[in-house]
Parts: structure tokens; sequence; C-alpha cells
């Protein structure tokens, strides 16, 4: 910091701070909420390419954001895989890749999660997280995914908390569905 501006802000009134303080704090609060009523959604999390995300009417878009339901929501809050936010809970959304649809079938094995016979990369369920805290992964074996349901499963993270541990959300948890905008 300069001097100059140094003694310029302690001979500056209190009103006047005050206000400085309070544009700052409008201009940061505008900065992270003009995207969120746009539309825009940020992901900075291993789940999805890290980058911007827009809302979409697009019922057949392949990322969704929802709430994790109980006892799975309160399971990924405490243990620090969500951030505060805005879900019931009081965690943050998940942003995942939409795996399976109604239709479907879903063949959950200790190598892999099957779509459709399709192997998914990474989709083996993990036995412990990254800090050795063990893993409860869905059932093993095939599941019908049922309407009103879909799986939720990132190929882009081998440890992406997801439908491998929680099995299928229903259509009802999912708060947006989501297009890729700025992604690296």
């Amino acid at each position: 910091m300069t001097p100059g501006l140094l003694v310029r802000l302690k001979t500056t009134d209190r009103t006047r701070a005050k206000a400085i303080a309070l544009l700052a704090l409008g201009t940061l609060a505008s900065a992270v909420m003009i995207p969120a009523f746009a539309g825009v959604r940020i992901n900075a999390s291993a789940s999805l390419p890290i980058g911007l995300y827009l809302v979409t009417s697009d019922s057949n878009a392949d990322l969704v954001e929802f709430c994790p339901s109980e006892p799975y929501a309160t399971l990924a809050f405490e243990r620090g895989y969500r951030t505060r936010g805005n879900c019931p809970d009081g965690g943050a959304p998940l942003m995942k890749p939409v795996a399976a649809r109604p239709g479907d079938t879903v063949e959950v094995s200790n190598h892999s999660v099957s779509v459709n016979g399709r192997k998914l990369p990474n989709s083996a369920p993990l036995g412990f997280d990254t800090s050795g805290r063990k893993l409860q992964h869905w059932p093993f074996g095939k599941h019908s995914v049922e309407d009103g349901t879909v799986w939720v499963i990132s190929a882009y993270n081998r440890r992406s908390f997801d439908s491998r541990y929680f099995g299928p959300i229903t259509e009802a948890q999912i708060r947006h569905r989501l297009r890729p905008l700025l992604t690296r």
C-alpha cells in the first residue's frame, strides 16, 4: 500500500468508509449472485470438468444439479464432500452427469458400474474415501431404472460421491438440468 493511500484511509470519515465498504460488499455479492440468477452454475469439483454450466430446460440434458436425499445428504456434508449451500440439509447441491435413465439396466459390481452392458470408466465403487473412512456402496447386482428416477455417475473422477453409493435419485430431487458453457 502506498503511504498516500494509508494517510487517506486514516483521514476518511466513518460515514464515507461505511459507504465504501457497503459498495465493495454489494459489488462482490453481485458478482456471485447475478450469474446464479442468470442460470449460470460454477463447478469447481472433480465430478465434472471445472467451469461454467448453464441451466437449460432440455429434459434430456446429460448433466443435473440436485440435492441428495437422506441419509446421504448428511453423510456427504459431515464428511466434507459438499460445502455449505442452500439444500434443505444446509449443504450445497451436487452436479453430476446422468448415466442411466428409465428403462436402462444398471449393474453395480466391485469392478465397475455398467449401463445396458457398457462399463463406465472410473466407476468401480471404492471401499474407503480419501480420509480412510469406510464407504458403503449400493448393492451389487442388476437394477432396472424406474420411471421418475435417474442414476448419476461421474466418469471424470473415480472418487466421485454418486449413485454407486446412494443409488438412483428421483426427478423431484433435480433442481436444474445443465449444459456446459465454458469448461476446461
